[in-house]
């Protein structure tokens, strides 16, 4: 926990330190634009701020093309070549059906899970307007790896798990973009031991742009309403990356406490940061069409 803090101090500073040694010739030539008011844009440049969804959608026609991989503990050093010899994997699509609405189908290898996800964005920040952006994200997961024959009694709604989330993000400056994303998960199969049916988080983000064509991101997200008693297994999920823009689409390399990608799994199954153990490399790659 000590560590989690420091490194999520250490961020913030040199965001904030960043942001305010900037130039305010962007200031000057703001003040001297028209009164009308325009939408801020490129809060967050790519879909997610690292693995929680960001204000960000496909434009009206767009098509994204995801591959996302999630390696094994790189602190098992050449036991495991520091994660490499293990993945995780996720690929699928998201389509603009219109500039406010996008609809997306991945496969995860986890749990052999196929995730429904529409993304809708709410309202938009403007220049000299409306403060923040607000977008409404919802998934549905459905696991194909239980088997009637180990489990007799089960029905097709036990495959089923759901996500919302809220996410309100701000552009403060160039450099600096932050968001706040309330959340549920809902399983209806869970492990009463380890789990819970209902979940509530509280998730915070932000980007940092340190170049042309690169970025630092965090997101961390809190879990807000376990049981007294609970057993802490899992832990809350953070997760450090770097954005990298390279013409047709966004690399995100990922440092995280969960080796896990679907939303409903990353934020209820995260392993933490222990003894220096459970810290996962990734990356995530979108290819626009």
């Amino acid at each position: 926990m000590k560590l989690l803090k420091i490194t999520v101090s250490v961020f913030f500073l040199f965001c904030f330190g960043f942001a305010n040694a900037q130039d305010d010739l962007m200031n000057e030539l703001n003040a001297a634009k028209s009164d009308k008011k325009e939408i801020t844009t490129a809060a967050f440049k790519g879909l997610q701020v690292v693995n929680m969804q960001s204000t960000k959608l496909p434009a009206k026609g767009e098509f994204y093309f995801l591959i996302t991989h999630r390696f094994g503990d790189i602190t098992n050093g050449m036991n495991n070549f520091f994660g490499l010899d293990e993945a995780n994997t996720k690929f699928g699509g998201i389509y603009g059906v219109a500039d406010w609405l996008s609809l997306g189908l991945s496969r995860h290898k986890f749990q052999k899970t196929f995730e429904l996800a529409a993304k809708y964005k709410l309202a938009n920040q403007m220049d000299g307007g409306f403060p923040v952006t607000i977008v409404g994200y919802n998934t549905m997961d459905i696991r194909t790896d239980l088997k009637t024959d180990l489990y007799p009694d089960l029905r097709a709604s036990d495959r089923y798990a759901y996500s919302s989330q809220l996410i309100v993000s701000r552009k403060l400056n160039n450099s600096l973009s932050v968001q706040v994303n309330p959340m549920l998960i809902h399983k209806n199969l869970y492990d009463e031991l380890t789990d819970q049916k209902d979940t509530y988080l509280l998730g915070t983000g932000a980007r940092c742009k340190i170049s042309k064509r690169l970025s630092i991101n965090l997101d961390y997200a809190a879990r807000l309403n376990l049981p007294e008693g609970y057993n802490n297994f899992y832990h809350n999920p953070i997760s450090l990356g770097l954005d990298i823009e390279t013409g047709g689409h966004v690399f995100q390399l990922v440092l995280s406490n969960s080796n896990t990608m679907n939303e409903v799994a990353y934020y209820t199954s995260a392993t933490g940061i222990s003894g220096g153990k459970n810290i996962f490399f990734g990356f995530n790659m979108y290819r626009v069409f």
